[in-house]
């Protein structure tokens, strides 16, 4: 297989504090790969480098085989990185359609597309069957701020994926939300993920990554402590001493 995206020797410091220190990751085309560790290790820091929203003091970032470390978000969604954040990103004032004919704008930008007057049949038609995908598509004319957690989980999903990128970063898709939710994410990632799409997750449910991963990175510090099968991960006696070590305090990189 072949790497689509790339992180290497990545280092982000906040002040005094330290949240990536060289960390290093690679996702294959077309793989399920999971990204954990305890509160603090710098997860979300990672993320936030690539795709933009944070950049590094050192390091590189590839998509497929281009260089897009100093890129902006827009510039990173444009290429093909689609992700969702812990707490949800939608535009509350306006229907939940029209978010997803926002995200369809891919190739316009993000302020194209908010502005944009009119919207084609056609992209009214992938936005709805995307809604469909993710069983919202009853509350398309409801304003997006009107929604539940989990139905604001399901809205970003759909609107990461009616822009079609190439990559979807997942920060935490199941947090937050009830078993029944869980089961039904983890079955959309599984079906979109066997028609080629490619997945990096944070997740701190180990059951949810263990069962739907093909390969697992684990931070820790800031660092990529070990990478491996799910299988070799959950028997990594490192990766138990940095959990059951790892600080209690709440992720600087989700305040970041």
């Amino acid at each position: 297989m072949t790497n689509l995206l790339k992180v290497e020797g990545v280092t982000r410091a906040f002040g005094g504090l330290q949240a990536l220190s060289g960390c290093s990751l690679s996702v294959e085309k077309g793989s399920i790969a999971g990204l954990i560790g305890p509160n603090g290790s710098g997860k979300t820091t990672l993320f936030n480098v690539i795709t933009g929203y944070v950049k590094p003091d050192a390091g590189t970032v590839t998509f497929d085989g281009r260089d897009i470390t100093s890129a902006r978000p827009s510039q990173v969604f444009t290429l093909g990185v689609g992700r969702t954040f812990q707490i949800t990103r939608i535009f509350a004032r306006i229907t939940v359609l029209e978010n997803m004919l926002v995200a369809s704008q891919r190739q316009e930008g993000w302020l194209r597309g908010l502005t944009r007057s009119k919207s084609s049949t056609q992209e009214v038609a992938a936005a709805m069957e995307w809604l469909d995908f993710v069983g919202i598509a009853r509350l398309a004319s409801l304003q997006a701020g009107a929604l539940s957690f989990g139905q604001r989980k399901l809205l970003e999903l759909a609107y990461v994926l009616v822009a079609d990128p190439d990559v979807i970063l997942l920060d935490e898709p199941a947090g937050g939300v009830n078993l029944t939710l869980i089961n039904e994410i983890a079955e959309k990632i599984r079906s979109l993920n066997k028609e080629g799409k490619t997945f990096l997750i944070v997740e701190h449910n180990m059951e949810f990554v263990m069962q739907i991963c093909d390969a697992v990175t684990v931070m820790h510090q800031g660092v990529d402590l070990v990478s491996g099968t799910p299988e070799e991960i959950r028997n990594n006696p490192d990766v138990l001493d940095a959990y059951l070590g790892g600080p209690d305090d709440d992720d600087v990189d989700v305040a970041s």
